[in-house]
């Protein structure tokens, strides 16, 4: 795959996405925004330069660079199984979205996780800028364990690249303060998780909070018995965030980093 092209169009799908998502919160926002933009974007826009460029550093070839090892060296169960391309690139974009749901659940049952984590849960609003706000140490486990997947999976690279892609644009989606009919939603919600029904998941109720895992594919909530389909305290009535960091100052950059290694006072989280 050349080597020019993932970076231009990861890069020209974000910028069209975030400014897209951006525009629609400004037109027809779902919620009122309790601490707005001019607090929170600095940190959660700070966090994700950082995190491409730890990413870039450590791991520069990242996702599409497995796949295209695994291609080379004909590595992975699809290629054992003599997989069409077509069909494999199908099979792999679905299975890596189920790795995908499962890593993100394995994340908030694991203590050690959740720290890395919650940094994500712990912004005061949910935006398309929340979409993006993930610890660099969590970014950097979820590579491996996706490049893992790949290569035994042996999911082609062009699969891989458009999963890449599509991850981060419904990511900025479903995390968008943007409003949308409910007609159109419940439609919506069988195929791609919408912000309606991700929103729960940004919820301070802890029961809300482990539910509705899904980014890309909405199915797995349901099969797996984690969906939700609204939180009990309606749309706008819903609080955003976690019990503890609520103070403002949580949101700089540099709280965000330090976040995980910070003791907190609440009890550790249930594991059933």
């Amino acid at each position: 795959m050349n080597p020019i092209i993932e970076p231009l169009a990861r890069v020209l799908v974000f910028a069209a996405v975030f400014a897209l998502m951006a525009l629609w919160e400004v037109l027809a926002p779902c919620r009122p925004l309790g601490t707005g933009r001019r607090a929170r974007w600095p940190g959660n826009l700070g966090i994700l330069i950082a995190d491409i460029f730890l990413v870039r550093l450590l791991l520069p070839t990242a996702a599409v660079g497995a796949a295209v090892l695994a291609a080379e060296q004909h590595f992975g169960l699809l290629y054992v199984a003599n997989a069409p391309s077509w069909l494999a690139g199908v099979v792999g974009f679905i299975v890596l979205d189920l790795v995908i749901y499962l890593q993100h659940v394995v994340f908030h049952r694991v203590p050690l996780l959740w720290r890395l984590h919650r940094v994500h849960h712990a912004d005061l609003d949910v935006d398309v800028t929340t979409g993006l706000r993930f610890h660099p140490l969590e970014i950097l486990l979820s590579l491996i364990i996706k490049m893992t997947a790949i290569a035994l999976i042996g999911i082609p690279p062009l699969a891989v690249l458009m999963f890449e892609i599509v991850l981060n644009a419904t990511s900025m989606f479903n995390h968008a303060n943007a409003s949308l009919p409910e007609r159109l939603d419940r439609v919506l919600r069988l195929v791609l998780v919408t912000p309606d029904m991700h929103r729960v998941h940004h919820s301070i109720e802890s029961a809300e909070t482990d539910s509705n895992f899904g980014f890309n594919l909405p199915w797995w909530d349901r099969v797996f018995g984690t969906y939700r389909a609204a939180s009990k305290a309606g749309r706008l009535g819903m609080t955003v965030g976690l019990t503890i960091f609520r103070n403002p100052e949580e949101l700089r950059f540099d709280r965000l980093l330090t976040q995980p290694f910070r003791e907190d006072q609440t009890p550790p989280r249930s594991i059933a």
